[in-house]
């Protein structure tokens, strides 16, 4: 028995020395030539603009753990009615199928006041912030922004 467990510890010692010895053998042969934009910060392709260090919104982290919760949710109704199916199941047991459908109402039901509550409170209500233009200094007119707006949104130019 205690010889399982040393295969076990064996394999998981090869694996660490086997990722171990890749990545170092990655860090010798690849090219190191750090410079400021490679160290700089990478946004979408996007030159970043501000502190990336600012305060998000709180309802993403609600729609988040709203979205999370429902994922869940279908983690424990699957089994339960996968179950149902099951005929030896329901002649083994027959008060598990009324057992059954009773707890995921029960728990469909807590779920549906979760999201009754946040709606009511306002919890998945999306305002929108007012954004205005930022003004820059820049040398250019904003005259000739506004003309290549204009050629660009013209009907003429759709793909």
């Amino acid at each position: 028995m205690i010889e399982q467990f040393g295969y076990v510890a064996a394999y998981v010692g090869a694996g660490i020395v086997f990722l171990a010895l890749i990545l170092t053998i990655a860090r010798l042969i690849r090219p190191n030539r750090p410079n400021v934009e490679k160290l700089s910060t990478y946004e979408s392709g996007e030159a970043p603009a501000g502190n990336a260090n600012i305060r998000f919104n709180p309802r993403f982290y609600v729609i988040a753990l709203l979205f999370v919760l429902f994922e869940i949710e279908l983690v424990f109704l699957f089994p339960t009615a996968t179950l149902l199916k099951n005929k030896e199941l329901a002649a083994a047991a027959p008060e598990f199928p009324v057992y059954a459908v009773v707890e995921i109402l029960i728990f469909v039901g807590i779920l549906a006041l979760g999201l009754a509550f946040a709606w009511v409170k306002g919890y998945l209500n999306w305002e929108k912030p007012a954004s205005s233009a930022e003004k820059l200094n820049i040398p250019i007119p904003d005259s000739v922004y506004d003309n290549i707006r204009k050629k660009h949104s013209s009907p003429t130019n759709v793909l």
